[in-house]
């Protein structure tokens, strides 16, 4: 495929550069999940310090490996790309197919945030079933839209929803800069829990969901800019920049409320903004919190439309998934993946499945460690990265599978074997892989 060509072959214009595909990483990184973070970490304590500073150094590797594998293969599919050239179409296949499977089931948990945060302001959504999944399915096919419409209108909403979404996480942190001076910061006890290797590890499987979509910038490369250049900064950059948001943003609300109190508060960044500035800073979160929501689902909506276009043109999927519009765009493969993403809400909507999205999260971060995984393993035998950094973003993969627990495991694997049938069908079938000039009809 020519770096000048779409996933379907067709020569498009390259609307993203450094700052869209920069808040395409950061945007999809930094999501409704954040608000919910430092609930997560305040029983860990201290602990919390060096899980953050593994993760982050971990996501860094991790972010390393994809930066010198784009830089020699700046073809649109990212993880696809890398694996079918280090281990073929058929390892390639189940990697990318349970990478997809992540992306779609997970937009469903991200619509949904998005719809919980705005039952803050129309409460009929929080006790209506039906109102509320109608909603969140509008707004899916809304951000689905907006990317069939064009690249660069879906780059320029994620630049603002970006912007938006990280003022309230900076807004706590100079709340507790200016704390501080005053004695008002409330320290965790060192001693409970103990700093330990079990706790640093189960503490670093919570901020590593903070983390997934370091690679975002990679699946749509045949739409960036220079890829060459623009993916290595936007990942690496995008990267650095989430975790030190993260860092800051998360111990100061760990700071500046009690370990007991940051632990069963169902909005911690919400509790810091109401006893500082007043009651009706909660409502100014949860609209943040909406906006932050709405922005990683725009995000990850690009790519579970690139990445079966990309497997398509790679002549795994069907041939018609691969086919693009006249501005670049994969429309089937988008309608495709956002009808899936319905069918999943859908089935959300009965009270028989009100559990399937408590899983959700291990589902996509399980398949996100096998595939960055894999990807360290094709570094090491593709070269263009350093051996330690390839070698480093494994053994993180592999300590974040293990600290993901046997539950998260055991899904992984459903997943991946889901993909049997179909590679099957598709190894019969005579698939003939996206030529240049296929636009949709």
């Amino acid at each position: 495929m020519s770096k000048d060509q779409s996933p379907g072959g067709v020569k498009t214009a390259r609307p993203l550069g450094l700052i869209m595909a920069t808040a395409l990483v950061v945007g999809n990184m930094i999501g409704s999940g954040v608000y919910m973070l430092p609930a997560s970490l305040a029983p860990y304590g201290w602990n919390v310090i060096p899980a953050w500073g593994i993760t982050i150094a971990g996501s860094l590797c991790i972010a390393a490996v994809f930066a010198g594998l784009c830089r020699a293969r700046p073809q649109a599919g990212g993880p696809y790309v890398y694996v079918n050239a280090a281990f073929g179409k058929d390892t390639a296949f189940f990697i990318a197919w349970a990478y997809w499977i992540s992306l779609f089931v997970g937009n469903g948990a991200i619509a949904v945030a998005a719809v919980s945060y705005l039952s803050a302001f129309i409460p009929a959504l929080a006790t209506n079933a039906l109102w509320s999944t109608g909603v969140t399915i509008a707004l899916v096919w809304t951000l689905t839209a907006v990317n069939i419409s064009g690249t660069r209108n879906m780059g320029w909403v994620q630049i603002v929803t970006t912007v938006l979404k990280i003022m309230p996480l900076i807004a706590v942190v100079i709340i507790a800069v200016v704390a501080a001076p005053a004695g008002d910061l409330t320290l965790p006890d060192p001693n409970k829990p103990e700093i330990g290797l079990a706790a640093i590890t189960t503490a670093g499987t919570l901020t590593l969901w903070a983390f997934l979509g370091l690679e975002s910038a990679t699946v749509p490369a045949g739409k960036v800019i220079d890829p060459e250049r623009t993916i290595p900064r936007a990942t690496l950059g995008g990267t650095a920049l989430t975790g030190v948001i993260y860092l800051f943003a998360c111990m100061a609300v760990i700071l500046l409320l009690a370990p007991d109190v940051a632990a069963h508060s169902a909005a911690p960044f919400a509790e810091v903004m109401g006893r500082y500035w007043g009651s009706g800073a909660a409502q100014v979160v949860a609209a943040f919190a909406m906006i932050s929501a709405l922005g990683a689902l725009n995000g990850w909506i690009l790519l579970q439309g690139e990445m079966p276009a990309a497997m398509a043109a790679g002549g795994v999927f069907p041939r018609a998934l691969g086919k693009v519009a006249a501005n670049g765009v994969p429309v089937r493969a988008h309608l495709l993946s956002s009808a899936l993403v319905t069918g999943v809400l859908a089935l959300n909507a009965s009270k028989t499945t009100v559990n399937l999205f408590t899983f959700i999260a291990l589902l996509a971060t399980t398949a996100a460690l096998v595939m960055y995984l894999f990807v360290a393993a094709a570094a090491l035998k593709l070269g263009g990265v350093k051996r330690w950094v390839a070698i480093a973003g494994a053994v993180y993969s592999v300590w974040a599978l293990y600290g993901a627990g046997a539950e998260a495991n055991m899904w992984g694997a459903v997943l991946i074997l889901a993909g049997v049938p179909v590679w099957w069908i598709m190894r019969r079938s005579p698939v003939i892989p996206a030529q240049a000039g296929m636009t949709g009809e």
